[in-house]
């Protein structure tokens, strides 16, 4: 009897000590990497960090807002390993307060702005210029202090010589999302945004590209927080990314990568 207890203890301490052992090993295995990422960016990378997942084993934390408001995070000390910027600028001044790793800097991707209305619409909009047309009352723009898009688009307007009057018809998003989502719902009677965007809606029309030479170049730079915890793994993330089969991802959701 004695000896049918001791075996049943010896079976029991092993399996508790073996099921403790595979959830140390587990723990170690889970792997997190905040990234802060532009909103243009939120489909693509949310494909690319599932198949990552499924790869690694690493969870991808995604906070996506305008690149602006990513910067304040930044400067405010949140929790942040990449930083993924729609725009030079942001990344610029992060890189100027020495907040990023600056030799993890890249350029990955390029975007194109465009024109856009709802779905439905009867307002006879054909390009930029159009914008002026007493007609068109209400004008998504992204807030051009922190939004990119927002940027670009003022960059664009004020080349085309009809930013003031483009002005009296804003109305400012949050972010290029939020100017999409406007286009969408008909909240407004046409915005400007990001090729990429305007891929995945439904419910709107592509009326026009920005005519070439009218803004900079839309160009995604890419780079390891300097305050980052987690590097090495960090590193890991954008080199995968940067794969022929990520960029093949990227393509497919309008982007182009830069070479």
């Amino acid at each position: 009897m004695k000896k049918i207890i001791f075996v049943f203890f010896l079976i029991s301490y092993l399996f508790v000590s073996c099921n403790q052992s595979n959830n140390t090993q587990s723990n170690s295995e889970n792997k997190e990497i905040y990234v802060l990422a532009a909103a243009s960016l939120t489909d693509v990378l949310t494909e690319l960090a599932n198949n990552y997942k499924q790869e690694t084993s690493t969870e991808i934390i995604f906070s996506f807002a305008s690149s602006g408001a990513l910067q304040a995070q930044i400067e405010a000390s949140a929790p942040a390993d990449i930083f993924f910027s729609a725009a030079q600028k942001q990344m610029n001044a992060l890189e100027e307060k020495g907040l990023i790793d600056s030799e993890t800097r890249k350029d990955l991707l390029e975007n194109k702005v465009v024109l856009i209305s709802p779905k439905n619409s009867n307002l006879n909009i054909k390009s930029f210029t159009d914008i002026t047309n007493s007609n068109v009352k209400k004008l998504g723009l992204g807030e051009p202090k922190s939004v990119p898009v927002g940027q670009y688009s003022e960059e664009i307007l004020s080349n085309l010589s009809i930013l003031d009057i483009a002005k009296e018809k804003a109305v400012y998003g949050s972010d290029v999302r939020n100017v999409l989502d406007w286009v969408e719902t008909a909240e407004v009677d046409c915005g400007i945004v990001y090729a990429t965007d305007a891929k995945i809606a439904k419910n709107i029309n592509i009326i026009a590209e920005a005519p070439e030479g009218t803004h900079k170049k839309v160009i995604y730079p890419i780079s390891i927080v300097k305050s980052s915890q987690n590097k090495e793994e960090a590193k890991k993330f954008i080199e995968y990314i940067s794969t022929d089969k990520s960029k093949e991802i990227f393509q497919n959701y309008g982007f182009t990568v830069v070479k």
